[in-house]
């Protein structure tokens, strides 16, 4: 168990999918021990991201592989490129096949650098994504735990 770790997470979810997703993480991290905290983009105040030790950032992609207007004011609000930026992202095949899926999720962390794999949801995590969300998240603190 990673006890020791803080996180915060971090979203903008219009459908729902991104906060379900967020939510998933979220669950997984408290049952490993790992304090969370929330940041809804464009609503809660936000936090230095230097007082967590990961920050998990979730957006759906809009209009064509474009990230959302309120992500891009997450990001000038930071005002700095955090090195602990883990990035994750829902979005839907049917509008843009595979070159725009989760494209802003895969935008945001090039900007940032991110250490960590890009996960792309396809809508919901509801089922057989389950899986995929627990084995990104095995890595990610894995990854954390080792660079402690």
């Amino acid at each position: 168990m990673v006890s020791e770790l803080r996180a915060l997470i971090a979203y903008l979810s219009y459908s729902g999918n991104t906060e379900e997703t967020a939510a998933y993480i979220g669950d997984y991290l408290n049952k490993e021990g790992i304090t969370v905290e929330w940041h809804r983009i464009g609503i809660d105040a936000l936090n230095d991201p230097a007082m967590y030790d990961l920050v998990f950032l979730g957006t759906f992609t809009w209009d064509k592989g474009a990230t959302p207007d309120e992500v891009k004011d997450f990001v000038l609000e930071i005002g700095y490129k955090p090195e602990n930026m883990v990035i994750f992202g829902t979005g839907e095949t049917q509008f843009g096949g595979d070159e725009l899926f989760c494209k802003a999720a895969e935008k945001l962390a090039d900007f940032y650098g991110s250490s960590y794999p890009v996960l792309k949801i396809e809508q919901s995590p509801r089922g057989s994504q389950e899986s995929k969300v627990e084995q990104w998240l095995e890595g990610v603190l894995n990854y954390a735990k080792s660079n402690a």
